[in-house]
Formats: C-alpha cells, sequence, structure tokens
C-alpha cells in the first residue's frame, strides 16, 4: 500500500504547507444522455457510442475540480486521470491537462469493451496497482450512462481502501488525514478518513474551470499512455462482457407529453389568474 503523503521539512513555505499528493481522478467519456434515439443500443445489450456524441462524465468533471483545486492548495501535488474506453476516449484524458493535469492513462483494449460496473471496476483498480503510488482516488458519484453509482466503491473494495461517498468540497488534507463535506439525506455533514482513501463527488460540488488557453495549445496533440488488458497484467476473464454478470435488455427512450396545454399572456391579470388556478388545484401553495 502506497505511503500517505508527508510534509517536507515538517513546515511551512510560503503560505503553503508542501505536501507531495499523488492524486488519481477516475473519468469516462460517455454518450450524452440527453438525446437516446433506437440506434442508442446495441443487438447484444450495450450502448451503440457511435450513435450518440461523446462528453466528458460531467461529475467527473467536479471531481476533477477538487482535484486540482488540491493540486494549487499543495504544492508538489501530481495529478492524473486515469480513463477506459476507445481510442477516441483519450481525449478525456486532453482535457483534464487542459485544465491543469499532468497526464494520464486510457484502458483501451476489445477486451474491455462491454464492461459492467464489476468489470470496470476490476480493470480500474487493477491499472491504479500499476500506476503505483497514490494518495487520494477521486470521481464522480456516477455516469450518466449507467447512473448506478458503484464503480467508485467497488474500486475502494478491491484496492481495500476507506471511501467517502457524495463529496461536496475537500476542506483540507494534513497528518495524513483527510477531511470532507459530503452531502446526506436532510443535509451535510463533516468527516474525515485516513490516506490513502477514495473519493466520490456529487455533481452539486465546484463546477469544473474552464479549459486554460496556454495548456490547450500546449497539449492539444499530446500522446496518450494507452494500456491494453495486458499492459496491466489483467485477467481477460474478469474484463468486458466475459466479466459482467449484469445484462441490460432494453434501453427505452421516454418522452413526456403534456396532456393539454394553455396559452396565456403576459398582462398581470393572466399571471394572477394563473396563479390562482395553480393554487386551487394544488400544483403549488
Amino acid at each position: 500500500m502506497p505511503e500517505s503523503p508527508s510534509i517536507e521539512g515538517g513546515g511551512w513555505v510560503g503560505s503553503s504547507i508542501v505536501m507531495n499528493l499523488n492524486i488519481i481522478v477516475l473519468a469516462k467519456q460517455v454518450p450524452d444522455t440527453r438525446n437516446v434515439g433506437k440506434d442508442a443500443m446495441n443487438a447484444d445489450g450495450t450502448i451503440n457510442r457511435a450513435a450518440l456524441p461523446a462528453i466528458f462524465n460531467p461529475e467527473d468533471l467536479n471531481a476533477l475540480e477538487q482535484a486540482l483545486r488540491l493540486k494549487e492548495q499543495y504544492p508538489g501535488t501530481t495529478v492524473k486521470v486515469l480513463t477506459m474506453g476507445p481510442p477516441r476516449a483519450a481525449e478525456i484524458v486532453r482535457e483534464g491537462m487542459f485544465r491543469g493535469t499532468d497526464g494520464g492513462y486510457l484502458l483501451t483494449d476489445r477486451a474491455f469493451a462491454g464492461a459492467d460496473t464489476l468489470a470496470t471496476s476490476y480493470a480500474l483498480s487493477t491499472a491504479i496497482r500499476k500506476m503505483g503510488e497514490y494518495d487520494i482516488i477521486i470521481g464522480g458519484r456516477q455516469a450518466i450512462d449507467g447512473d448506478t453509482a458503484q464503480v467508485g466503491p467497488q474500486v475502494a473494495e478491491k484496492l481495500g481502501l476507506t471511501q467517502i461517498t457524495y463529496a461536496e468540497e475537500i476542506l483540507k488534507v494534513e497528518d495524513g488525514r483527510i477531511t470532507v463535506k459530503r452531502h446526506i439525506d436532510g443535509g451535510v455533514e463533516t468527516v474525515e478518513g485516513p490516506l490513502p482513501i477514495v473519493i466520490t463527488v456529487n455533481g452539486s460540488a465546484a463546477p469544473c474551470r474552464p479549459r486554460n488557453a496556454k495548456l490547450l495549445m500546449t497539449h492539444k496533440n499530446a500522446e496518450i499512455t494507452e494500456w491494453s488488458v495486458a499492459d496491466i497484467d489483467g485477467d481477460v476473464t474478469q474484463c468486458g462482457l466475459s466479466g459482467s454478470p449484469t445484462k441490460v435488455k432494453a434501453i427505452q427512450n421516454i418522452v413526456f407529453k403534456a396532456k393539454e396545454s394553455k396559452a396565456m399572456g403576459d398582462t398581470d391579470a393572466e399571471i394572477e389568474n394563473l396563479i390562482v388556478e395553480l393554487v386551487e388545484n394544488h400544483t403549488i401553495g
């Protein structure tokens, strides 16, 4: 297990503690599920990614922002992105570099295709072991193409690490421990955990910063390290479809249609009448 981060010299440099944190951001390139059509699913129950635009999973961007804030707060910190997908998913690693990360890795192999959360977490945890040093593994709560919120906790379980879920803000890291504010039903709570640790971040956390123009020009053609199953010494039977007990039988695009509609103008009287109507039928109030 990697060593916890240390404070060099045991004190302060300027106004910041010098701490060499090694952070891995788990990120995913996902299909834009806002426009799911009849061609969104393959015959074997997997998503037809070619039929949908590819985007950076939204909550992974929230996680990326938390990692970059730690990099700014603790000089000496490195942040690397780990993702899995087809070759075009290398853009996810570059997107991280455009915002300030130190590169990353793409797991890409036909053997990874069709993975459910169990097979995905196996591949990611195996790759993390190959990466070696880590103090914080952070990712979004869930991906919009699955909405399971299982991968982060499963990675923690496979690596034997403590986990903090539903995080909204990382408050501090000191003395080998991390303090996190997390959202729970009915409010928020502040918790601590030992390093190394796995953290999953809510979409209600701070949004990710935009691309940096200088970094974009520097890294737009950056070569991304690609790993196959063999490169991470993985068991092919635990990857992709062969390692996935979950099978999707059908995907449907549900369109909600209003039973009736009502046109109205913008006069005060019409607005007041609408409010009265909404109160009377208990839509509001």
